[in-house]
């Protein structure tokens, strides 16, 4: 799972609760996205053991956490405080997602008109192979103008390594 010029990597901003990407939820995954470039975000991440559906394998409704945050977070790409939410999440599970097991998530943006946005997501197992994936249609989320102190108390920024959780 060698991602190539990994000195080009942006990372983008986390949040407090987020149960994804929270890195002070307790109960979250407390992923961090990392930019490759124009239309592709990447995560690393093992899932632990408390979330598994079966022993050893993680729930489907983990999988589909993950996914569904990855291709979102392709639709920021550029723009770190324009929000998206998903219209439309379809997934297809290829193989079991085995925990505590190194995996690589990536979202690469398909195509982005005005409001709406097409991504494509996959989790990588360390066999390269794919696991799961999805398409995703994402739509603007207008909230107009954002103060930056709401984005503050929502802890949306991005932290140090040594700020995490």
């Amino acid at each position: 799972m060698q991602i190539k010029d990994q000195e080009h990597l942006r990372k983008q901003p986390n949040s407090r609760t987020c149960f994804v990407c929270g890195l002070e939820n307790p109960v979250g995954l407390k992923l961090t996205f990392m930019e490759t470039g124009e239309r592709e975000v990447i995560s690393r991440t093992s899932i632990p053991h408390q979330y598994e559906g079966y022993p050893g394998v993680v729930h489907g409704g983990i999988t589909a956490a993950m996914l569904d945050e990855v291709v979102g977070r392709t639709a920021m790409i550029g723009n770190h405080n324009q929000f998206w939410v998903t219209a439309r999440l379809e997934i297809r599970y290829r193989k079991p997602v085995p925990s505590e097991t190194e995996l690589l998530l990536r979202g690469r943006l398909v195509k982005s008109r005005g409001r709406v946005t097409v991504a494509h997501g996959e989790l990588r197992l360390p066999d390269g192979s794919v696991a799961a994936e999805a398409e995703a249609l994402l739509s603007d989320y207008e909230i107009g103008e954002i103060d930056p102190g709401q984005l503050e108390a929502l802890g949306w920024k991005v932290y140090a390594d040594d700020e995490r959780d």
